[in-house]
């Protein structure tokens, strides 16, 4: 492989110059396991059963109204936040909005929004292959959790250096974030939601600690999904020759994210769905909340006529739920 440029004893390379990679692939690798984060998960998640079993038994409803709102809160950092605003830009947000949606990524924690954009451009770049962060032909537990447990795949670490992050980079709110992330993040998602229902309604430290890590640990999986599920079970009526698929239950858990292939047909569609404004896609009817106050705009959309045409020539043939249709399609 031929090096493009030689400056200061630095070799530079284009993405062009590397071998191309055709979805689906999965070549033979070497898992490292990062056993740090094996610990922390282990523990996150007996936390979580205990958490359900506290729930169930000795937690106070307002507690547990609490941690619901803010699991509703955090999930909204991702997916209009994290995932719609900064990762594909399908539509632009005033400071104020900007904020807010990183606050509420900060709940979720999911490592910085910077981190996150960065492997999800990955992921689209090269999607179901070795250098997407959580390739799903690998099956559904690496997909799902797997991949966060072993160390990156080399392709992963080689073709994220030409992933285009300038924007992210120049964004003054995220860029917050991630110079205070330790204690800014620890703070929001660990400490005032246990601490919040401690001096506010009395409950316990046990209880309250141990449904904060149970409301983290929701989170995450319900992100996850989109990784796992909706790029293996499901309908494709946008494109058959793509892993993603249309998943209704993903888009119900996950605040309308679930429309995967058509998601990954036309990535820059504000509403990832072409239902737009239904009871699927909670994070869509937010997105349209905050332009019709002022702090959302210029959200980009996919004509109902492009999607149907793209459907007729590339799709499986079944329509957004699954269903068989007819369509002109020889």
């Amino acid at each position: 492989m031929a090096p493009l440029s030689k400056e200061a004893n630095t070799i530079t390379y284009t993405e062009d110059a590397l071998p191309k990679l055709v979805a689906p692939q999965a070549a033979p690798r070497k898992y490292e396991i990062i056993y740090f984060n094996l610990l922390t998960f282990g523990y996150a998640h007996i936390a979580t059963l205990y958490g359900v079993y506290l729930a169930c038994t000795a937690a106070m409803w307002k507690t547990l109204i609490f941690h619901h709102i803010i699991l509703i809160l955090a999930f909204m950092g991702i997916t209009a936040g994290a995932h719609r605003l900064w990762s594909h830009r399908a539509y632009k947000a005033k400071m104020p909005l900007q904020i807010i949606l990183m606050v509420f990524n900060s709940l979720a924690f999911q490592n910085t929004v910077i981190h996150w954009v960065r492997d999800h451009r990955l992921h689209h770049r090269h999607s179901d292959t070795d250098a997407d962060p959580h390739n799903a032909t690998r099956g559904f537990f690496y997909s799902h959790i797997g991949w966060l447990l072993v160390k990156k795949h080399p392709e992963v670490k080689r073709r994220g250096n030409f992933v285009d992050m300038s924007d992210i980079y120049a964004n003054s709110v995220l860029k917050f974030q991630k110079k205070y992330a330790i204690p800014f993040i620890g703070t929001v998602c660990f400490a005032l939601p246990t601490f919040i229902p401690i001096y506010f309604f009395g409950e316990t430290l046990n209880i309250a600690w141990n449904l904060t890590v149970m409301l983290y640990v929701f989170t995450l999986h319900l992100t996850f999904l989109v990784n796992s599920a909706a790029h293996l079970w499901g309908n494709k009526p946008y494109d058959q020759q793509i892993k993603p698929v249309q998943n209704i239950l993903v888009s119900f858990l996950a605040f309308g994210e679930g429309f995967h292939n058509y998601h990954h047909a036309f990535q820059w569609d504000y509403r990832t769905a072409e239902l737009g404004n239904n009871w699927l896609n909670v994070t869509t009817k937010f997105i349209d909340f905050c332009e019709g106050i002022g702090l959302a705009y210029d959200l980009k959309t996919v004509p109902a006529d492009v999607a149907q045409s793209r459907a007729i020539r590339t799709g499986d043939g079944t329509n957004k739920w699954g269903f068989k249709v007819h369509s002109e399609k020889k």
